[in-house]
């Protein structure tokens, strides 16, 4: 059914659009997923957002606790239509509630951290399953719900004086090995499922087409189905 839906509204797009749409959803993963902890400066979860699009990551998972996740358009760059933003925000402690229900999903917690007893990046393993890389907040970091859960601990090897990266420019360089890595290796199943890549492709489409929901009430109306979300 969804396959059909997928196909319905198909047809309100250019051909060119969704072979577009066919090329770039071959290369996007959920091996790896983003965590956003308490951003409080929209330019810097922009600029993640943008390069999480760019290196193929389809799911990014936003933490809300003291700070209201924002979007800045122009450092964005329409990103966020192409990836899925998944957002905690309604509990006392919405760091502990996702890092939970990001692990049911069978992902290691890996928090980014400058500590000099961490990981540094080049040795981090893939191999070992699939990664949810913790970016905290920019000046305290992780919290402290995240350092207590957190599987493993990542860090960038530096060489000058300042002790850590802007956390776009951290989330760029993490992401850009660990896909290349990915997309190197002959061992690691990290692509989509065929299930994945229709919902992907549906939600593509429907944030980029007017009257979507209108266009989709009525292909449920011609399979006699009522109330489908």
């Amino acid at each position: 059914m969804r396959t059909e839906l997928l196909e319905y509204l198909s047809a309100v797009v250019t051909p060119e659009r969704i072979s577009l749409y066919n090329k770039i959803v071959e290369s996007r993963t959920n091996y790896i997923t983003v965590v956003l902890e308490d951003i409080f400066q929209p330019q810097n979860a922009s600029a993640v957002l943008r390069s999480c699009d760019c290196f193929g990551i389809q799911n990014v998972h936003v933490i809300e606790n003291r700070n209201e996740f924002q979007v800045d358009t122009e450092v964005a760059m329409g990103s966020s239509k192409w990836i899925t933003i998944n957002t905690y925000k309604n509990k006392t402690n919405n760091s502990l509630e996702a890092i939970q229900t990001i692990k049911k999903k069978g992902y290691r917690i890996v928090a980014t951290s400058p500590h000099s007893t961490d990981m540094e990046l080049p040795d981090f393993d893939l191999s070992k399953g699939k990664a949810a890389l913790v970016f905290g907040s920019e000046l305290p970091g992780i919290s402290e719900a995240i350092r207590q859960e957190a599987d493993e601990f990542l860090k960038i090897p530096m060489f000058g004086f300042t002790e850590s990266f802007n956390i776009s420019v951290s989330a760029a360089i993490i992401l850009y090995q660990l896909t290349q890595k990915l997309h190197n290796s002959e061992s690691i199943d990290w692509h989509l499922t065929e299930e994945e890549k229709v919902e992907i492709k549906i939600q593509w489409i429907k944030n980029t087409i007017k009257k979507s929901a209108l266009i989709e009430k009525r292909f449920w109306e011609k399979k006699g189905i009522s109330n489908q979300k």
